[in-house]
């Protein structure tokens, strides 16, 4: 059960059942506040809510005037996958707040310093870790519930077994599971904010064409936007390069013809010549990107590079803090099949370009990878679903550079109108030019 809190007239949330009990109990919030769940007809008074007026298992106190701060000495619930950082003022959950380097606490307004990430960012090896992964070496344990309306898989609060997909929208309320995973060794943290993102949704509805102007309607009114950090791979790798082709050289000949006037002219004709041609190529790549889920249209999340991989910080929990995060379902093997795909254009411009002359074909090719090394990295996006005329669109934001990409419906009305009015032109031009 997920519950929104209106407190001095400014809503936050929604919160999980259990947050709301500790919130209770620490005073951080009032029973006189309102509160509101979904399949509530209205708002009410946070004690009115049945599911809180049945509770009895509140948790302890916390004293209210602690200094908020983040120490060894300080708890962290540790959970199956990111740990969360209770507030030592309120008793809240800390949340990461983009564009710094701190946390912030949603409910009495403290911050603190992100806890400094430690080591360093690096590629591990491929080949190593295909070996280990059945063994568990370099793994963590998540809890993760996968969304039956469109599939995704998404990590878990701690204790919690209900939430909203991060997706679609969709609820769930069912007994997640644990997995044994990949530890990520990196991610790039939130730089835009919540209601940036929102300003650059508008906009981008905003600026499309022939979208219904209930769409417009729906970029004003839109408040549900999420901050999860999607899964991604990262592939370096020497490749080397046989193959078998041919390479086309121009020249010109002259042909004779008659015109349509009876007339004899000339005229110079290109051809090509063929010649065989073989040889060997060797690229080397460095951070091709794969997704590492399919959940979301791969053209859209393709769409939102480049990113500034560069700025990669080392993991830490602290940075996914108040974000939810999905977990890989592309696993490593299947994403460095991806990126040979990505490798693949490249290789066969450097196969043209050392065939050289004017024309290419390449017949056969075969490629050798060496050296192979990967990342396994979370890159941050705001996400949201919406339903139009009972289909759901989503649309994704890079948190970094504000890209916008995503689905949209399409206004035939407009459309349509936009097609006679152009054969209305065509029609017009033609009429005239009779006329003359």
């Amino acid at each position: 059960m997920q519950i929104t809190i209106n407190r001095d007239g400014e809503n936050h949330g929604p919160y999980p059942l259990e947050e709301v009990q500790r919130l209770l109990a620490n005073g951080a919030v009032q029973e006189s506040d309102l509160g509101y769940y979904e399949g509530a007809a209205n708002w009410m008074p946070l004690k009115e809510i049945p599911a809180l007026k049945s509770s009895t298992n509140l948790p302890p106190l916390i004293e209210k005037n602690a200094p908020p701060v983040i120490d060894e000495s300080q708890e962290v619930k540790k959970k199956s996958g990111p740990a969360t950082f209770p507030c030592s003022g309120c008793g809240g959950d800390l949340i990461f707040s983009p564009g710094a380097a701190k946390m912030e606490c949603p409910y009495c307004g403290a911050t603190v310093e992100c806890p400094a990430p430690t080591g360093q960012v690096f590629e591990h090896d491929f080949e190593s870790q295909l070996s280990s992964l059945e063994s568990g070496a370099v793994t963590t344990t998540v809890t993760e519930v996968n969304c039956e309306a469109c599939g995704a898989t998404n990590q878990l609060e701690a204790n919690a077994t209900s939430g909203e997909c991060a997706f679609c929208g969709t609820p769930f309320v069912q007994q997640p599971k644990s997995a044994n995973v990949i530890q990520p060794q990196a991610l790039l943290p939130f730089s835009i904010t919540r209601d940036e993102g929102i300003k650059l949704f508008r906009e981008w509805i905003g600026s499309l064409w022939f979208a219904p102007n209930k769409l417009k309607q729906f970029a004003r009114d839109i408040e549900k936007l999420k901050g999860l950090y999607l899964p991604h791979w990262t592939y370096d790798s020497d490749t080397t390069t046989d193959y078998m082709g041919e390479r086309g050289e121009h020249y010109y000949e002259t042909e004779h013809y008659t015109d349509s006037e009876g007339k004899s002219r000339t005229r110079q004709v290109r051809r090509t010549r063929w010649y065989h041609a073989s040889g060997r190529v060797w690229l080397k790549f460095d951070d091709i990107l794969v997704p590492a889920s399919d959940t979301l249209p791969r053209k859209y999340v393709d769409e939102l590079e480049p990113w500034d991989l560069q700025a990669l910080t080392p993991y830490s929990d602290s940075y996914l803090s108040g974000f939810q995060s999905e977990s890989y379902t592309t696993d490593l093997r299947g994403g460095f099949n991806i990126a040979k795909d990505k490798m693949a254009p490249d290789i066969d411009e450097k196969i043209r370009w050392d065939i050289g002359g004017d024309e290419q074909r390449i017949y056969s090719k075969n490629t050798y990878y060496s050296d192979i090394t990967f990342k396994y990295i979370l890159l941050p996006v705001w996400i949201s679903a919406y339903r139009f005329k009972e289909t759901t669109y989503r649309f994704l934001i890079n948190a970094r550079t504000g890209e916008v990409q995503g689905e949209r419906p399409y206004s035939w009305v407009k459309i349509t109108l936009l097609i006679l009015f152009i054969l209305a032109v065509i029609g017009t031009i033609v009429y005239f030019a009779n006329q003359k």
